[in-house]
């Protein structure tokens, strides 16, 4: 503590330097936080790897094996002869194009009616709350109740919602299961999916600081070079973020092939064609092989997605 005196005034005391504990203490007690912060999640960490990673450990195991359910007693390690079936039966390639084509287009069609929502929604205006709600609401009606809905109430070639309006305008209806079914299964998963992409991308454009808008607002800068060259980047991890999970959960549908086509008209995809190995053929290796696959191609088409499909969101502006 030093001092200094005012003339004709009162000694004032001038504080100093504030004492700091050892670096070594520092160190210890960080490294002692680090350590209790790793305990607390370590039971979570556990319990996901034994929900995720055992049960498809197991599955390997199985697409090893050569198990017949009609023969259950002749089970015995059958090595990559699932693996090589999957290959060279022939059903394997069409059903991996039916489920990258639908998946890919239902995905794409998701993000940007997403995106197009997330806009609008990210505007103040009477009703915002009822009409987020609404928008909503697919996303949770289950795989199944969506499937019958776009099936029977919809599209259904005699009294579906599209043959009611198509006939307004003195036009026959289409039966759209049967001479466009693939695109039935992709309008089926894109409006089932779009309000899950719009609720990433709204908390992607609510987190961007409002503050940089104005800025750019008052530089002159137009609402479409503000959106292109400041919030796409800004989006970019919420977008790659709901491409990951969205094609995720997509790969994994079976419910709308099920329901709608039964795997006709070129709409079989990986999943359904498990099902088929499974519980109609009852090849369970064979099944569990095709599920490892799954796993590979679901990793494949995100990988590529998120490497290729957002330039976009990386532009930079031009001079």
């Amino acid at each position: 503590m030093t001092t200094t005196t005012a003339e004709d005034g009162p000694t004032v005391s001038a504080p100093g330097p504030v004492p700091q504990p050892p670096t070594g203490e520092l160190k210890g007690q960080d490294l002692a936080e680090r350590r209790f912060a790793r305990k607390l999640i370590l039971p979570g960490l556990i319990t996901a790897i034994l929900i995720t990673q055992v049960p498809f450990l197991i599955t390997i195991y199985y697409s090893f094996q050569d198990w017949n359910l009609a023969r259950p007693e002749e089970r015995s390690f059958a090595g990559f002869d699932n693996y090589v079936a999957v290959v060279t039966n022939g059903a394997f390639l069409p059903a991996l194009w039916a489920t990258v084509w639908m998946v890919g287009l239902s995905m794409i069609l998701s993000l940007l009616l997403g995106l197009l929502f997330a806009i609008l929604l990210d505007r103040k205006f009477r009703g915002q709350a009822l009409a987020r709600t609404l928008l909503i609401t697919p996303f949770l009606v289950m795989p199944a109740a969506a499937a019958l809905i776009w099936k029977y109430s919809i599209l259904d070639a005699d009294s579906g919602i599209v043959t009611l309006i198509l006939s307004w305008f003195g036009l026959d209806g289409v039966a759209w299961t049967t001479d466009f079914p693939g695109l039935t299964i992709v309008f089926t998963l894109t409006w089932q999916y779009t309000p899950f992409m719009m609720l990433i991308l709204l908390a992607g454009l609510q987190s961007q600081s409002g503050d940089i808008l104005e800025a750019a607002d008052v530089d002159g800068s137009t609402a479409f070079q503000t959106f292109r060259y400041m919030t796409l980047p800004h989006l970019r991890t919420y977008a790659e973020l709901a491409t990951l999970l969205g094609t995720v959960l997509m790969v994994q549908v079976f419910d709308p092939v099920n329901i709608i086509t039964k795997g006709a008209g070129n709409t079989k995809t990986l999943p359904y064609l498990l099902y088929e190995r499974a519980f109609i053929g009852q090849q369970i290796g064979e099944a569990a092989a095709y599920g490892v696959i799954t796993v590979v191609v679901t990793i494949t088409i995100a990988t590529f997605a998120l490497r290729k499909v957002f330039t976009v969101f990386t532009e930079e502006a031009k001079g």
